[in-house]
């Protein structure tokens, strides 16, 4: 499928579709400029890009394949790409996962995720599928029996495993504790969220001869967002031109950034892309240029509009719609999601405000917890399994949230991990 001309992008989505057509009715009819169109707004966009009565996508959902881009259970959020757009994004992809350092030959072991919509395992094995060099794949996946992921590993004496760097560091830590070691595996490919330094001597511990490193940098939503750049830095990306246009903007006035080392939101436009069209769509991380004349670009963490706690993505609008719902009596004034990495773990912690001098009782915290964990059960039997620290809730005045230093404005996610 060829990349095609912006003008006629935006001309098709306008044409074709509902959404789309609504958020630009106050543009001129010809438009060729990403600049001169607005930011996606994000909940208007998922509110309509739902699976009956669908106003975001250009046509009839006839021919694609569907994928779950996180939420709540109450709210899931779906992503669809036709088999043209598929072929196409995971082609891209695989030619930059040479750059990340896949060699000719290479045995490849893919740990990620699969079923239940998830498309981790799925892109990633076709990915290596459509690489240009080739390469043996292997489909484990990440929910196998460590015993025999070990088994598939040693047998095949594989030399890249790719996976969550939580995946990662759990069958490192049953290698350890078994006293085994992996040496032939040379690259570890991580993706979905940060590496963090202190997983990097349990990480050495079990694969003695491997280097960590970014597998690139994609999200179902989103599509295609940077290729990995060699390096000491696992953060810093190569926007995928031409197939995207990758743009940092002020997290306050939405204006581009284009100097070098001054932070702002990521944001997307998919130039392949037709039955879901991706226009200016925030990713939800926080990024600034590396190199802008060269689209190089470093990871700074999540923004306003999602979280990420280990292999769990929460939405920031979606846990804010869970605990109004549990607040029946009205008493939570404020939230703030705060991350918080201890015990070499990430875990989310709720900041509740309230107006009164006195504090809501437990009662009320449980509540909220139980609500939340019931519509992201991930969260829960990640806790269980030791990934993450348990959800947590505190209590604050409103006096005590985190505001931005410029605008006053309450800042909704406050990362208080260190930078990876």
């Amino acid at each position: 499928m060829p990349v095609q001309p912006l003008a006629e992008l935006i001309r098709f989505a306008r044409l074709n579709s509902p959404f789309y057509r609504e958020l630009y009715a106050h543009l001129p009819s010809h438009v060729a400029d990403l600049t001169e169109l607005p930011l996606v707004p994000q909940a208007d966009f998922w509110r309509a890009n739902s699976p009956r009565d669908n106003t975001l996508l250009t046509a009839p959902l006839e021919e694609a394949v569907v994928f779950r881009s996180g939420g709540t259970t109450g709210s899931p959020k779906f992503s669809c790409y036709t088999r043209d757009e598929w072929r196409e994004f995971t082609a891209a992809f695989g030619a930059g996962i040479v750059n990340a350092g896949l060699r000719p030959g290479h045995r490849v072991a893919d740990l990620f995720y699969a079923g239940d919509l998830y498309a981790s395992f799925s892109f990633v094995l076709d990915s290596l599928h459509r690489s240009p060099v080739a390469n043996v794949r292997l489909p484990i996946g990440g929910a196998a029996p460590w015993e025999s992921t070990t088994a598939t590993l040693e047998e095949f004496r594989v030399q890249v495993v790719a996976g969550t760097p939580t995946t990662l560091c759990a069958l490192a830590e049953r290698l350890v504790a078994a006293g085994r070691t992996l040496p032939d595996v040379e690259l570890l490919f991580f993706g979905g969220e940060c590496l963090f330094g202190d997983q990097l001597p349990l990480l050495r511990a079990a694969f003695p001869s491997a280097e960590a490193r970014s597998l690139g940098y994609a999200s179902v939503d989103a599509g295609l967002l940077g290729e990995a750049v060699p390096g000491g830095d696992p953060r810093v990306h190569r926007a995928f031109a031409p197939h995207t246009v990758v743009e940092i903007v002020d997290e306050e006035s939405g204006q581009p950034i284009r100097r070098a080392g001054v932070p702002g939101r990521l944001v997307v436009t998919d130039l392949r892309r037709r039955l879901m069209p991706v226009l200016r769509y925030p990713v939800g991380d926080r990024a600034e240029w590396v190199d802008p004349g060269a689209a190089v670009f470093r990871i700074l963490g999540r923004a306003e509009e999602g979280v990420r706690v280990g292999p769990v993505t929460l939405h920031t609008q979606d846990v804010h719609d869970i605990v109004t719902a549990a607040d029946t009596a009205g008493d939570v004034t404020g939230l703030q999601l705060v991350v918080r990495r201890e015990d070499g773990r990430d875990g989310l912690v709720l900041r509740l405000a309230t107006a009164g001098p006195a504090r809501p009782g437990a009662a009320l915290a449980d509540a909220v917890t139980a609500a939340v964990l019931a519509q992201r059960p991930l969260y829960g039997s990640a806790a269980a399994a030791g990934h993450v620290n348990p959800l947590a809730v505190e209590w604050a005045h409103h006096r005590d949230l985190a505001v931005n230093s410029r605008s006053g404005k309450l800042v909704r996610v406050v990362d208080e991990r260190p930078l990876s």
